[in-house]
């Protein structure tokens, strides 16, 4: 995979993935997108895009797709089902920007080789906001020469882009930057809770602790980007990931993750009622 890539993919146009669509086309790829719901396609309005009324159809048309979606069920549903790997053409790139099991990216790998297409697992950090500002932390795992061929592609949304190895290892790499965070949330629920419990104001101690020696991103996005709208949703997604993590460490013969699931559980399980207390706290402050 040497060639220069040009005519690029997208499906999944959701909160991450519009904006990172946005981006590919504002940088002057040929962009080329597919959205189950008509609603979806107004995420790239802004750029020069081609609408495809199929998978397939997208599929016959690019260099490289790139997939933001929910799970591995979703990309095979696309990839069979859809018929996205009976239209390609051979040396396609298909990428993998969701967060999933390293074991079924070296599966899909072998899937798309078969078909005659090339497969990067390269999932993301940062969320929409990072989708957003541009700056999201991209980690993939593949062949050297796919991903320096891809690279420029995942430069538009990203700030940082790493090859952390062969297929899978985006995902590892993923699932343990998420059982960081997840588990961080935890730490953090729990300390703003006592903290609300003892009178102090727990908006201002987010705001100083994060530019202090206690911060973290758990803690800057319950104190931000979380609202108890969002947390609900967020919190299926960690614990989804928090199971892909500890089944991955498993398969590959690490040691006991039990007790890191667990905490991970527990953060994802408390994240309602916390992000709920800042929001609180944080309209008490102003007198709402």
């Amino acid at each position: 995979m040497t060639a220069i890539i040009k005519k690029v993919g997208f499906i999944g146009l959701g909160d991450q993935g519009g904006p990172m669509a946005e981006a590919v086309g504002e940088h002057g790829f040929d962009l080329h997108v597919w959205a189950r719901r008509p609603a979806s396609l107004a995420a790239v309005d802004k750029v020069p895009h081609t609408v495809h009324g199929t998978v397939a159809e997208l599929g016959a048309a690019v260099e490289l797709v790139g997939l933001c979606l929910r799970d591995d069920a979703d990309i095979w549903d696309v990839l069979d089902g859809q018929g996205l790997l009976a239209a390609i053409a051979p040396g396609t790139v298909v990428v993998n920007h969701g967060t999933g099991d390293p074991g079924e990216a070296v599966r899909i790998a072998a899937r798309l080789a078969e078909a005659g297409g090339v497969y990067l697992d390269a999932p993301v950090s940062g969320g929409s906001p990072g989708a957003r500002a541009r700056t999201l932390t991209t980690f993939a795992g593949g062949p050297q020469d796919t991903f320096e061929a891809a690279r420029p592609v995942f430069d538009t949304f990203s700030d940082t882009v790493r090859l952390m190895g062969p297929a899978g290892a985006g995902q590892f790499t993923k699932l343990f930057n998420n059982a960081l965070t997840i588990t961080n949330m935890k730490n953090a629920e729990d300390v703003l809770t006592l903290a609300a419990q003892v009178g102090l104001d727990v908006p201002a101690l987010v705001e100083v602790v994060s530019a202090s020696s206690g911060g973290s991103a758990a803690l800057r996005a319950l104190g931000g980007d979380i609202t108890p709208e969002l947390a609900g949703h967020v919190h299926t997604l960690m614990r989804k990931d928090m199971h892909h993590f500890a089944d991955a460490v498993r398969a590959a013969g690490g040691g006991d993750p039990s007790q890191v699931l667990e905490r991970g559980l527990a953060g994802a399980d408390g994240l309602v009622a916390a992000a709920r207390l800042v929001a609180r706290a944080g309209q008490e402050a102003a007198g709402v």
